[in-house]
């Protein structure tokens, strides 16, 4: 029975797994044997468990063949493509440390993230789109092109010593990827396989830099138990097996693709299958049309993308069935599409933070539709959630507070920085989200805004979801972002971006006419700006901290 006050916790029959990744991946690999594992055919690779196993296994041997050892951190530095997925566990079988690096990075994010998880070695890819990472590379270590491969000796970065460049070509100072391997000898496949089993669930594993709008990301550090168990358990949530084939357009660098997606396929049996590089709405229709894929991620921008392609129709997706929208909020509106046009009718939404090895809530596949589309689900097995007012005390159930979690998918802290850590987990072990939710008496939560997003208008407190949420409801509108602006008589106003589906037309005032009587006066937008796209992450979260930036810079304020 749920209690009057906003706490749950999520109760279950199902233990805690105490695997290690590799020793996960190992035993999925041996049970399914034959059965493809990993489908990326803009690479041309087709992989059964044996063939992934026997190339993680050479990999994470020729890695400890360069003189890397048990908790040293290797960055990497690329999208989405076999040898990410490689490198992900080969590194978690030999205990290195995998230090995730957004693609999007420029020379000064990239040297912030060396220097502070203090990488002993990095792997890149050699470019992407405009971006030319081996000269960016060079200019940031003037030494490594007259360096032997392996011995970098660089003042501004001691530890980094090694540095792998994806893809055939040779670059001076970078040993290639695929020649890892032949490296490896009888000792480090065997000490390999001792390290392998030697490993301890609780070790660090992963460390991931959160996308701060101020101010240095911070580097979330995430053991084998954190991620392991997160990622099991949300794919009892959708419910997948080995027969499931799950397209993974998220990034991987990122928390969605690296433990919702590949993760979870190696926890559950699923196939990974991987559309493109970088998303691309074609690309991914194409690979669930021909791949017959059951399962499919994606952020609600990614979605839109996929749904308002002209050809879109031409598309068979009748195989899909479930996966998971988030990593931003999902509008009411485009879930019933999702669920209705894509044929995903066990669609689930997750909600959780990179500090909490992602998820923390998550609808279910036999939650009723409703339920699925206008809450973020029930609390996951083993997690603790609590909704807490200003002064830090559990709010009635029903009302509006900040979401803490505790639990065994909180991280052990930001990478050795004990004093963000403390500023972050406080004592009784809760991590705050910034969030500001409600939880109902069946224990489903909804997410209703963002502390640092909620705008006060003359006193009202104003959440920018709420007004969202009812200007998706218009039928011309493909996407709506709500933001706070300032304003000397009222101290913020409400302003809108809209975002028209293609070909349709809508003035001010008719958006303004259709607010009138449906939502209180002082949630009406005063200002209303027509938009071809929004200020984006690589994730596909919108920026609104830019967004306001613009509308200040534009209207003078």
């Amino acid at each position: 029975m749920q209690s009057s006050i906003s706490y749950v916790h999520g109760v279950s029959d199902v233990p805690l797994l105490g695997s290690t990744i590799g020793r996960m991946f190992d035993s999925t690999a041996i049970r399914l044997g034959e059965s493809e594992a990993l489908v990326v055919p803009y690479q041309n690779i087709r992989w059964s468990w044996w063939q992934l196993k026997q190339k993680v296994e050479a990999y994470a041997a020729g890695l400890l063949s360069l003189g890397l050892e048990k908790g040293d951190r290797v960055g990497i530095w690329a999208p989405n493509n076999w040898e990410w997925v490689v490198t992900q566990f080969a590194t978690a079988r030999v205990g290195l440390i995998l230090v995730n690096i957004n693609p999007a990075y420029r020379p000064a994010e990239l040297a912030y993230a060396i220097e502070k998880t203090g990488c002993r070695a990095l792997i890149t890819a050699p470019n992407l789109k405009s971006s030319d990472y081996i000269q960016i590379l060079y200019e940031m270590l003037p030494s490594l092109s007259r360096s032997t491969p392996g011995e970098l000796s660089e003042s501004a970065f001691p530890k980094l010593k090694t540095l792998i460049r994806l893809g055939l070509e040779k670059s001076s100072g970078f040993i290639n990827f695929e020649d890892i391997p032949e490296r490896a000898g009888k000792d480090q496949f065997q000490q390999a396989a001792t390290l392998s089993q030697s490993l301890q669930f609780d070790d660090p594993i992963n460390i991931q830099f959160t996308s701060g709008t101020t101010g240095a990301p911070k580097a979330a550090t995430l053991t084998h138990h954190n991620i392991v168990n997160n990622a099991y358990f949300v794919g009892l949530q959708m419910r997948v097996d080995q027969h499931d084939k799950m397209c993974i357009p998220v990034p991987m660098y990122h928390c969605f693709g690296m433990v919702l997606g590949t993760l979870c396929c190696v926890a559950t049996g699923a196939t990974m299958v991987f559309a493109s590089e970088g998303f691309d709405p074609h690309s991914v229709l194409d690979v669930i049309q021909n791949e017959r894929c059951t399962a499919l991620h994606g952020v609600p921008t990614m979605f839109i993308a996929e749904l308002d392609r002209e050809d879109f129709g031409n598309y068979d997706l009748s195989s899909l069935r479930t996966g998971i929208m988030a990593g931003a909020p999902c509008p009411v509106e485009l879930m019933k599409r999702v669920i209705n046009d894509m044929h995903l009718k066990q669609i689930t939404i997750a909600y959780g933070m990179t500090e909490t090895g992602p998820v923390s809530f998550q609808t279910s596949v036999d939650d009723p539709e409703e339920r699925r589309v206008t809450t973020v689900g029930r609390v996951l097995p083993h997690i603790e959630i609590k909704v807490v007012d200003d002064a830090g005390k559990v709010v009635p159930t029903g009302q509006p507070g900040e979401l803490m979690t505790r639990g065994y998918c909180v991280m052990p802290g930001y990478w050795r920085d004990p004093d963000k850590t403390s500023a972050s987990i406080d004592q009784a072990g809760w991590i705050a989200s910034g969030d500001i939710a409600t939880i109902d008496q069946q224990g489903y939560c909804q997410i209703v805004g963002r502390l640092k997003d909620m705008l006060i208008r003359g006193g009202e407190n104003i959440f920018p979801r709420e007004i969202e949420e009812f200007l998706y409801t218009h039928s011309k509108i493909e996407q709506v972002e709500v933001i706070g602006v300032p304003d000397q008589k009222y101290g913020e106003q409400v302003c809108a971006w809209i975002k028209l589906r293609q070909g349709e037309s809508l003035s001010k005032n008719e958006v303004t006419d259709f607010c009138q009587d449906k939502i209180a006066h002082f949630k009406i937008p005063h200002y209303i700006r027509f938009v071809d796209d929004f200020p984006m992450t690589v994730t596909g979260k919108v920026q609104k901290f830019r967004m306001r930036e613009m509308m200040c810079e534009e209207l003078n304020l």
